[in-house]
């Protein structure tokens, strides 16, 4: 065995478990699972979550990281967007979502968990106790993609947007950030950790440069926004673009064997930060 495969082995046994291990190495001995080979097929990646994951349509100017992620890989296809807008765990669950994925997800594949800010609404029907039904569905999550052999990782939720009047980010606690963070060290899981990413992305860029990730719209320019936005949770191309440079930069250093598929980071050209209220003629920062 390589050096690589090797490494890879490590990984897995880390994450899945010796038992899961020896049943994806009997897999790749007949080619099922690509264990380091770069000609072989790669994993799936599939991502859930809310919408500050998911993916939009081109008419529509919010984008979502899991929408700019497949750039940073050499085989885009092997992403797999399930995430959806405005859901939380419970009605990710209870709208069927999850049924779909677990079906369709296999030996080998790998499963990104990005839930919490959906989880927190004042919502019947999508709020979830942090440590109630939010540890129990992402658990389940968990342990329905290990009963299937797939790799399952959690991503804690990103960061909004938030800035006091003495120019100060502020962080609020969340509960369901902590319980993400907690189930990864009791179900040894690999966490991205994306909020604290987040809150130093936005704390790089001030108060102003960090308005360039978020959705600050006009009036009258696009059908979705009428009366246009400001808002500070969801993003826009070049805000979902700096996301999915994070998840890429965190499956480097949780040690992924996926990273083997991510693009040299010089070879992923993001787009630019616009300014959607400068008047017209004014140089983009």
């Amino acid at each position: 065995m390589s050096a690589a495969a090797a490494g890879s082995v490590a990984c897995l046994q880390r994450w899945a478990g010796a038992g899961r291990v020896a049943v994806l190495l009997a897999l790749a001995a007949v080619g099922a699972f690509p264990l380091v080979a770069a000609e072989e097929t790669p994993p799936k990646v599939f991502i859930i979550g809310g919408s500050t994951a998911a993916t939009f349509p081109p008419e529509r100017p919010v984008r979502g990281w899991g929408q700019w992620l497949p750039v940073f890989f050499t085989d885009p296809a092997m992403i797999d967007n399930r995430a959806r807008s405005g859901r939380s765990s419970k009605s990710f669950i209870d709208q069927g979502h999850w049924d779909g994925v677990i079906r369709d997800l296999r030996a080998g594949d790998y499963l990104i968990m990005c839930f919490g800010t959906n989880d927190s609404a004042n919502d019947p029907a999508r709020y979830t106790e942090p440590r109630g039904a939010f540890r129990g569905n992402l658990r389940r999550f968990i342990r329905e993609t290990r009963t299937k052999q797939g790799i399952p990782v959690l991503a804690t939720s990103v960061a909004r947007r938030n800035w006091n009047e003495r120019g100060e980010f502020v962080e609020p606690p969340s509960e369901w950030v902590a319980v993400t963070r907690e189930l990864a060290r009791e179900e040894n899981v690999p966490l991205l950790e994306l909020r604290g990413r987040t809150v130093d992305l936005e704390r790089s860029l001030g108060p102003e440069g960090s308005r360039l990730l978020h959705l600050y719209l006009p009036p009258g320019k696009y059908a979705a926004y009428p009366q246009g936005a400001k808002d500070d949770t969801h993003h826009g191309d070049y805000g979902a673009a700096r996301i999915a440079e994070l998840v890429a930069d965190e499956i480097r250093r949780v040690g992924l064997p996926l990273a083997r598929w991510l693009k040299p980071r010089a070879e992923v050209k993001l787009p630019p930060p616009v300014d959607e209220l400068a008047a017209p003629g004014t140089k983009e920062r």
